[in-house]
Parts: structure tokens; sequence; C-alpha cells
């Protein structure tokens, strides 16, 4: 599980340039010749990188972006706008903000060389850039997104922390052709070594994020056969959410160049668990508190933990489209599969959708298992924190932990919508929510997810071809 706010190692940076004069960029001169700092740190990333790779995160939590040469990167890169109004099968149509019927223009990509750290490709530095269009953030951009929801909180006297949680499903090509789980008959939960990892795979994810600078908690096998979890430590928001952008990028990268397939699909196995993305919140207040705890407070918890608790549960059924932002996220979310399912919360409780840890202190956090790592990181952290905050500015009353199972018994009758369409009534119903998170972003969001819907009730699936094609 991922820690609280403690202090952490710096992160990993490019190396600077030497104070050896005689050291020559690959820019032709000497820093100290050049005379600037920007032309120093543009020497030194041309040195140590042959490219940069410049990638941002979409509305569908996939990395965009452009190789660049090193020694032009600092210049930034362009896209096309239009980028904000595909699916997955590159489907494009009118999309509040995207630029469909205007032309299709270009979007702005921009990064500062502080931020290019090491990447997994040979000679290849990585960075998350943000994106503009006409000299302005794009509104519903995931990392614009959460940067409103950070700066809310900001606003409050507080900043937010987050650590997440990963699962994912490795898989393997099958004899007749599509992906099937790789065989791991030695496995078994917080599994370890060869017998829970045969390929591999999670142990060279492990070694090649060391190698990049990523601050991994933990790594292991997960309930499920050949599913692991992969636990980040906690940063500030933005950070630890680019930091899950780049992991999980780099992941299902290193698992391809073996020829196979670490999906962080939310159900991509009938009869096994599902894929979950835990979202693990606390403060820091402005004298440098844990905003979370209050000796003298029931159970050790703070006013404000308990208004995030509320607003977290209050919100639930609005902020479920973008934490479960498919499909297949339904197939996920259910009674008794330790999902957020039912809107409750509980003390060490895996079976709520808050679990708080028992840890009183800078570890104390709010655990939130709605979402599915589906969801981009950033815009599920945004629901997560405009939820909370909904709640303390709403002064609303935290309800009683649940005692029950969890299981089959719950002490609470509302729960998660029961599919996508229904999710984005629910987000778009919802007013105080909306105007919280940004109308444009939802405009955006749920735009593009109609359209997935769409997609989805047309198919003709395999399930009615074998039930009904025999018969009718």
């Amino acid at each position: 599980m991922a820690r609280g706010c403690a202090p952490r190692p710096a992160p990993l940076r490019w190396p600077r340039a030497a104070a050896d004069s005689t050291r020559v960029g690959a820019c032709g001169t000497t820093p100290q010749a050049l005379g600037t700092d920007e032309t120093v740190r543009r020497c030194a990333v041309n040195a140590e990188y042959q490219q940069i790779r410049v990638l941002w995160p979409d509305h569908l939590n996939l990395p965009r972006g452009k190789y660049l040469p090193a020694a032009v990167a600092a210049g930034g890169a362009r896209h096309c706008l239009t980028s904000f109004a595909l699916n997955y099968d590159r489907y494009m149509g009118p999309v509040p903000g995207a630029g469909f019927l205007e032309g299709m223009p270009d979007l702005n990509c921009d990064f500062s060389l502080d931020d290019v750290r090491p990447g997994w490709e040979e000679g290849v530095g990585v960075v998350v850039g943000d994106v503009s269009f006409e000299g302005a953030p794009i509104p519903f951009a995931p990392r614009e997104v959460l940067r409103r929801a950070v700066a809310a909180w900001e606003d409050l006297g507080y900043t937010p922390k987050v650590g997440f949680e990963f699962e994912a499903y490795l898989m393997q090509p099958g004899d007749g052709g599509g992906w099937v789980p790789y065989p791991a008959p030695g496995s078994f939960v917080y599994g370890t070594g060869h017998f829970s990892d045969p390929s591999g795979v999670a142990r060279a994810i492990v070694a090649r994020a060391r190698e990049c600078g990523f601050r991994l908690e933990s790594v292991n096998a997960e309930y499920d056969e050949s599913q692991f979890e992969f636990t980040l430590v906690y940063d500030d928001v933005v950070a630890a959410a680019d930091e899950a952008f780049l992991f999980k990028t780099m992941a299902r990268e290193i698992a391809a160049e073996r020829g196979l397939l670490l999906t962080f699909l939310p159900k991509p196995i009938a009869n096994r668990g599902g894929n979950g993305l835990h979202v693990n919140l606390s403060f820091v207040d402005r004298s440098g508190g844990f905003a979370l705890v209050d000796p003298s407070g029931a159970d050790g918890l703070s006013t404000v933990a308990r208004q995030c608790i509320a607003g977290q549960l209050a919100y639930l059924r609005p902020m479920t489209a973008l934490c479960c932002p498919t499909v297949n996220s339904y197939k996920r979310l259910a009674p008794a599969q330790l999902c957020g399912y039912w809107q409750n919360w509980g003390h060490d409780h895996r079976c709520t959708t808050v679990r708080v840890n028992p840890e009183r202190g800078p570890s104390t956090r709010l655990e939130n298992r709605l979402a599915d790592p589906a969801a981009s990181p950033h815009v599920a952290a945004a629901a997560v924190l405009v939820a909370s905050r909904l709640g303390v500015t709403g002064e609303l009353e935290c309800p009683a932990p649940e005692t029950l199972d969890g299981l089959e018994n719950v002490s609470c009758e509302v729960h998660v919508p029961g599919s996508l369409t229904e999710a984005l009534d629910e987000l778009e119903g919802d007013e105080a929510f909306v105007a919280a998170f940004g109308a444009e972003a939802v405009a955006q969001f749920v735009a593009v997810k109609r359209t997935e819907w769409d997609q989805f009730t047309a198919h003709v699936t395999d399930w009615e071809l074998d039930t009904y094609l025999p018969y009718l």
C-alpha cells in the first residue's frame, strides 16, 4: 500500500552541465562560452540524449507525443488539437473544444528542460509536456484538470499528496489468435520471484524503473494468476500522476519488447478479478502538519478527513464515469469484488470504497478504491480531490463507518452506476460536481464517451451469436 506524505528522495534528473570548461556539448561550444542558463541546459540535454520523447496524457489515458532530436527539443512540439476528439478505434467527430469543424488546428506541447529525465529506450530522454491552444491551457487536458483541482485545495490552505497503486495482467499470444493469460501455475497472492513471475517481466520492469528514476514502493503478485500490483510512492499530486502515467507506459512497452501484453484493462478475464487503480490521498496544511490527523478527534481523524470521506461518498455516482471510463469498467464494478462499489467507508476495510489505513501521523491516508487503470491518473486524482473538497466546503457529515463484512452484508443501499451510459448521465446531471470539476472538461469527456457507448451498443457480440444463432 502507498504510504503517507512523509519526505521522499528528490527525483532523478538528467545530469547538469559539469563545471569543466573544456567539456564541449553537442551544440558545438562550452557551456561557459554560451553564457546563459538556458543554453547550458540545452547543451547538457543534447550531450546526454540523442532524442527527447515528448509525451502528454490525453483523454483516453494514451501517451501521445513525438520524438524530437535533442538539439532542437527545447522548442516543444505541435500536434493536432482534434486528437482530443479521437476514440480508441480512431473514430473522430465533433467534440466541444477539439476543433473538428474548425479546420483541425494545432496545439502546442511545451516543457521545461529541467523536467527531462532518463527514458527506458537507449539514448532517449523522456518528458511530460503541457498542451495549450492559442496561448491558453486546454481546459480539458488531464494535467490542466488536475492542476485546477490542486489549486482549489491550495486556496483552502492545503497541499494535497497522492500515491497510486496499479493492477495489471500479463498476457501472451493465444494459439488461435488474441491474448490469453501468461501461465504462472505456482503463483499466489503476495508472491514474488520466479513462480509468481516466470516470464521475468515484472522483475525487468523493476530493474528498468530503477534505472529511470521511478520510485516504486512495492511490486508483488496479486490475487489472481498472472496479475501484478505496482505501488508508487507518494508525491505532490501532479508529479505523482506524471510518474504513474510514464510508469504505465514504460511497463507496457517492456512487456511488448518480449512479445507479451501487460494489460491494465479493468476486467480482461471474465472469471478472474479486475484491475484497480487505487488513489491514496493525504494533505499537508500551511504549518506543515498532517491535515487528516487529529489525536483528539474520533478515530484520530480530523474534521477535514471526515469531510473528505463524506464528499467522496456523496459524489460517488457522478465521479464514477471519470474514474471508470470504459464499457469494460462496469464488468469490474460488482458487489464482493473488493472494489469501490458501495457508498461506504471503513477502517482498514478492503470491502469499502474509501478505506482508512490504521496508522496515524505522516502515513494517514484515504484510499479511494473506485478507479480502474483505464482511467487517467490525472483525471482520477482530480475527481477524488474535487469530491473531497466539496465535502469540506459543504461541511458534509461523514456517515458511520462500515462494520459489516461488505461482501454479503453492507450497511448502505447506494452503489455506483451499472453502466458507462448511466455513469455519464450521473456526471452530467450533478451541477455542483460539474462546476467544481470544470464544465468544459466534462463536456469534452462526455462527448467522446457517448460515442464509445453508441459504438458498443451497435456491436454484435460473440455472446449474442453463440446464444441465439443456433435457434433463431
